[in-house]
């Protein structure tokens, strides 16, 4: 199958030569010129993952109209903050029977909706026509490697995300399948957000106690704010959801926890973001959640905390004080909570 990536960052850069091992003849998108001759005449990307050897059979392009015109299927792998505009120039080039998959983990940054809606829009399709989006615990640099990883594919049609699961499953890459488009998205970005928090939380040097009852607490959060989108609140008890929760938030890979330990050590967010090219998703990510969350009648204090501490508003040890002197609940109170542990969620 001819299949066009655009974005070259890590993530794009491991599933396009996850999907050359495969047998494909697979085209990668750069922005950036250095990128491609990189690729096209080293075998490597000089900016990211640069200590991997690529594919052989990988290719490397700049121009979107050169790549995507014959392609059979298209992979997006841009950061949220541009995944809308990527999608409306690569739409003048993509036919529509052809299938859009998403790797990005976010919100559209201009109308905070899910980034499958926003490449919808921009291409012309509705209720999520031929696009699919994969999430779950997939750190780049480990996919590349091809250490054992599993993931989740999820679509509104059922025959996609079976097709899909087929294409890009292997011994080393494991492919699950879920109708619940919303919730996996909504977990893959929420992540992040818990993730900068868990840095935090290293940055302050406490412990593994500490740690998991972040995790956990924000694995209730999530199921709050994702039910009230309309996600099933099973959901997030896979890949995309606890799976991708656990890894974003103690792996030395994830930079929204390395963020966030930064943060947790005193430093400001706009300095540690101009540290280096790497977009931290959640930073975004947590503006939107608290904005949304207000709108909806959601509690998110985690989230909350987050956005207090990147803004300069509370530091981080009075964050920690005050979730840990919330009111005293039963630890299944909340309604949405409950029905994730019966399994009568939506």
């Amino acid at each position: 199958m001819r299949i066009g990536v655009v974005g070259a960052g890590s993530w794009g850069t491991a599933m396009a030569a996850h999907l050359a091992r495969l047998g494909n003849e697979v085209v990668l998108w750069a922005r950036e010129p250095e990128v491609c001759w990189g690729i096209n005449s080293q075998g490597r990307n000089p900016l990211f993952l640069s200590d991997v050897d690529l594919p052989r059979e990988l290719r490397a392009e700049t121009r979107l109209d050169r790549m995507l015109p014959e392609c059979e299927l298209v992979v997006m792998a841009v950061p949220s903050r541009w995944t809308r505009e990527i999608a409306r120039e690569a739409g003048k080039h993509i036919s529509r029977d052809v299938a859009i998959l998403n790797l990005a983990k976010g919100f559209d940054y201009h109308t905070g909706c899910r980034l499958s809606v926003a490449i919808g829009e921009e291409l012309g399709r509705d209720s999520g026509e031929s696009i699919a989006v994969l999430s779950g615990p997939n750190h780049a640099e480990e996919v590349i490697r091809r250490i054992p990883s599993a993931t989740v594919i999820a679509a509104c049609q059922e025959e996609l995300a079976a097709s899909l699961q087929e294409l890009l499953s292997s011994e080393y890459f494991r492919v699950y399948t879920n109708p619940d488009v919303i919730g996996v998205e909504v977990g893959g970005a929420y992540k992040n957000v818990i993730a900068i928090a868990a840095g935090v939380l290293d940055g302050l040097g406490l412990g593994d106690n500490t740690k998991a009852t972040l995790i956990t607490r924000g694995l209730a959060e999530m199921v709050r704010f994702g039910a009230a989108l309309g996600a099933n609140p099973l959901t997030f008890s896979g890949l995309s959801g606890i799976g991708d929760l656990i890894v974003t938030c103690i792996s030395r890979h994830s930079r929204n926890r390395g963020f966030g330990e930064k943060l947790g050590r005193g430093g400001r967010t706009e300095e540690i973001l101009g540290e280096s090219p790497m977009v931290v998703e959640g930073v975004y990510t947590t503006r939107l959640v608290t904005k949304l969350a207000r709108e909806l009648g959601v509690e998110v204090p985690i989230a909350e905390g987050v956005q207090a501490v990147m803004e300069g508003r509370s530091g981080p040890a009075d964050v920690l004080h005050e979730l840990m002197t919330r009111r005293l609940k039963g630890e299944t109170e909340e309604h949405l909570y409950r029905d994730f542990l019966l399994g009568e969620g939506r």
